[in-house]
Order: structure tokens, then C-alpha cells, then sequence
């Protein structure tokens, strides 16, 4: 049987109990896969990397080795957040990589979607290497591989897998939650007891905030940008549109404006807000947020984010507009 197609016969997890009953066959399963080898994951800290790693950590505990990069490219306190459940909560054996400055240096001057796109995957897969190099003893690479991308990928998920890597560094791989859909990894997540913040965590670019720093990315404006999408998710998450909005952050393009503060007139850059629908990615409507919550949002980004001076909504469903800017 093609272990990459899900059986007709599997029930979609959507209780506690189904969850629960799927971890501990995984768990079983992990266990004859792995033997006391070591275990090696790039954990982004999205759903799928964190569900795995903690499913990982519940079979093989400190087997698992978790390297965590910090691009500088994450939202505000993703990588705080990954210590923090992981390291700290459950006691996982986790790298972590402060690697902000090598990617922004690279990143300097370039303004091209797609080479920023590429450094950002290229440099990513340098710093995992070199950390994986340093380890011994390493015969699997887990993956957080999930159904949609075998069906969209035909069976090899090219941008997940940390291809790249020497070919001397041949690994097996453990990918637990390749059949399941994206509710089911939720789910399962939840089991494990991992954060609702976490396990509800909205899709998130694999360059980051790279593709929502227009243009060339500046540390300035990255920091105005990290600033200001972290006030957009406060307010959505206190008037209760972040459970229903399947995706919302803010973009910041690289052209200023004039505008008026503390009586003078000085430049700034405009926020842009992006709030969508979808159910496949493919298609996407536009979620109306209130004028209320608008002002609200555009007052305290306006006020408190050094260097944005407007606040702007983007209405453009998809098609015609993809739904990242760049």
C-alpha cells in the first residue's frame, strides 16, 4: 500500500479521543521507526513543526533534537514563544539559532520578491547544515509534512523538506502528521496539550515578515512592521475577529508620505491592513472589519509604532490579488 495516500478507511480526527488515539499509534509507531537513534527537526514553531515536535518529545523525548532559526524575519514573540513551550514547558532538547543579523545582511539592498525569497531559503538551509554537522549520532529528519502538501506536491514537498543538505548526511525521514489535514493537526495539537496561540497560529510565509517588508528590507522599517502587525493581532484577538479571519497581518511598502506630529510635518510609511477568507488558499474574500475596530487599530498604530504615520485596508479579494502583497 502507497504509505502516502491516506486510507479511505481513516476517520477524520475531530474530537479529543480520536486525537488522542492517533498519538498514541504514532507514538508506538515512532518508537519501532526510530529505535534510540537521534532525531533531528527544524521547528519553525507554525502548527505543523510544533505539533510534531511535541508528538516526537512524547515517543523519544530528548532523542529529539529541535533546531530553532530566528531569521529575524518572525512576528513579534514567535521565537519567545518557542523557548517557552518548548524548552521550558517540555523540557525539549532545542538549539537555538539567533542567526537575525546573517539574514538581514544578506537581505541589504535587495528589493526583488523572488531573490529575497531565495536568499532567505538558501541561508536557512547554511545555518541548519552547519548546526546538523555539529551533531552526531543523527540518522532521521522529522518533517511536519501534512496531507495537503502530498496531494499539492505529488508526493515530495520540496519547500518544507530542508533539501540541501550535503550528501554525505543522508537521513531517514519521520513525518507522523503526513495524512492528516490541517483541523486534524490542530486537533491533535491541542491533545498534546500545546497552546491554543499555537495550535490556532494563521499560516505564516516561510520568508516571514521578508515578504511583508516591501521592497528592500530595512531593520527600521522591519521593527515598524513587527510593531505594528503585533497591535493588528491584539485587537482582532479582543473583539473576537482572529477566530473568525483566516488570515490578517499588515504589510509596509518602501515609500513615504507627509503627515503632522506634535504640530510638525515629518515623512512616514503606510501600514497596510490585509484580512481574508479562504478555504482553499486558491480563492479568497475580503472580511469586513468594523469602522469601531478600524480607528481603534489605526489610532494606536499611528500613536505608538515609530515611523507610521497611515493606516490603510487593503479590499482586494483574490482573484485579482494574491493574497501575500509580494
Amino acid at each position: 500500500m502507497d504509505s502516502n495516500k491516506r486510507p479511505d478507511t481513516m476517520k477524520r480526527i475531530t474530537t479529543r479521543e480520536l486525537a488522542n488515539a492517533f498519538i498514541d499509534e504514532q507514538v508506538k509507531a515512532v518508537k519501532e521507526q526510530v529505535g534510540d537513534k537521534k532525531v533531528l527537526l527544524a521547528l519553525s514553531g507554525g502548527v505543523d513543526s510544533s505539533v510534531v515536535a511535541a508528538l516526537l518529545i512524547k515517543a523519544i523525548g530528548k532523542q529529539l533534537i529541535c533546531v530553532h532559526v530566528n531569521h529575524g524575519l518572525m512576528r513579534k514573540g514567535e521565537s519567545e514563544q518557542v523557548i517557552e513551550v518548548f524548552e521550558k514547558g517540555l523540557d525539549a532538547n532545542l538549539i537555538y539559532i539567533d542567526a537575525t543579523d546573517r539574514f538581514l545582511d544578506k537581505l541589504k539592498g535587495v528589493s526583488e520578491p523572488e531573490k529575497k525569497r531565495k536568499i532567505i531559503g538558501g541561508e536557512f538551509i547554511v545555518v541548519f547544515d552547519e548546526e546538523a554537522r555539529k551533531l552526531t549520532d543523527v540518522k532521521f529528519l522529522a518533517q511536519g509534512t501534512i496531507y495537503p502538501d502530498i496531494l499539492e506536491s505529488d508526493g515530495v514537498k520540496a519547500h518544507h523538506n530542508v533539501g540541501g543538505l550535503p550528501e554525505e548526511m543522508q537521513f531517514e525521514l519521520v513525518e507522523p502528521v503526513k495524512l492528516l489535514y490541517k483541523d486534524e493537526v490542530r486537533e491533535v495539537g491541542r491533545a498534546l496539550g500545546l497552546p491554543d496561540e499555537m495550535v490556532d497560529r494563521q499560516p505564516f510565509p516561510g520568508p516571514g515578515l521578508g515578504v511583508r517588508c516591501l521592497g528592500a528590507i530595512t531593520r527600521d522599517r522591519l521593527h515598524a512592521l513587527r510593531e505594528a502587525d503585533a497591535i493588528l493581532r491584539e485587537e482582532f484577538e479582543i473583539c473576537g475577529l482572529s477566530k473568525k479571519v483566516w488570515q490578517y497581518f499588515v504589510a509596509v511598502p518602501d515609500f513615504k508620505s507627509v503627515g503632522v506630529k506634535d504640530g510638525k510635518r515629518y515623512e512616514g510609511w503606510p501600514a497596510i491592513i490585509r484580512a481574508v477568507n479562504t478555504t482553499d488558499a486558491m480563492s479568497a474574500t475580503i472580511e469586513e472589519i468594523p469602522y469601531a475596530v478600524l480607528h481603534k487599530i489605526t489610532d494606536r498604530i499611528t500613536k505608538e509604532v515609530d515611523g507610521i504615520n497611515r493606516v490603510c485596508l487593503d479590499l482586494t479579494p483574490k482573484p485579482i490579488g494574491t493574497i501575500e502583497w509580494e
